[in-house]
């Protein structure tokens, strides 16, 4: 297993081309849900964590993306030939386009640019009430925004009470709460889902 100090030494290597390049997740998973995961324990409650960035991307040139975060703040993303990349499923950087959204964990390099182990983009994640269910999609009400799921063939899964994720998305409650995660097709109101996650 790696461990944190083996981590940062590999990215560094990574990012400067000198590493022997191994499996693409073997720095962590690339579950959607990893996306959201709690800042480093060096992260003070209320300071920005230097191991994550996010923004919608502006340039790609070669391994190296330029996102505007949220907040304006232009970051500098090293993709390497170890960074795992989730677009609704497992990807290599090709698939990411200008005016996708991101999200990056990795490592800060000393020119401040992030060394990414893992890139999610368009990735979103949230709760909403399910107007009405069709084998093909969901419409969602999140915050009073109405948002159309699509759901992908051989992607898509619900989980029920906690239980293993299957694909048949029929058992989702109409008039109930869920949360969801997928991704964004960006500038619409509209995702492909991922997981559905509910209670019946």
């Amino acid at each position: 297993m790696t461990t944190p100090v083996d981590r940062r030494q590999f990215l560094t290597r990574a990012a400067l081309g000198g590493a022997t390049i191994v499996g693409a997740t073997a720095l962590g998973s690339l579950a959607p849900e990893a996306a959201f995961g709690a800042t480093g324990p060096a992260v003070a409650p209320g300071t920005p964590d230097p191991a994550f960035a996010e923004g919608r991307i502006t340039k790609i040139d070669g391994s190296m993306i330029l996102a505007t975060g949220s907040d304006g703040t232009l970051n500098r993303i090293q993709a390497t030939s170890a960074t795992s990349v989730w677009k609704l499923t497992p990807t290599t950087l090709g698939a990411a386009q200008v005016g996708d959204g991101l999200y990056a964990r990795g490592v800060r390099m000393p020119d401040g640019s992030l060394a990414a182990d893992a890139l999610w983009v368009n990735i979103v994640s949230l709760d909403a009430h399910v107007v009405t269910l069709a084998s093909d999609r969901v419409h969602l009400d999140h915050q009073g925004n109405k948002i159309t799921g699509h759901v992908v063939k051989g992607v898509s899964a619900a989980v029920y009470n906690g239980t293993p994720a299957v694909t048949d998305l029929s058992m989702v409650p109409v008039g109930g709460h869920v949360h969801v995660v997928g991704a964004w097709r960006p500038d619409t109101a509209e995702i492909d889902v991922s997981t559905v996650y509910a209670k019946v």
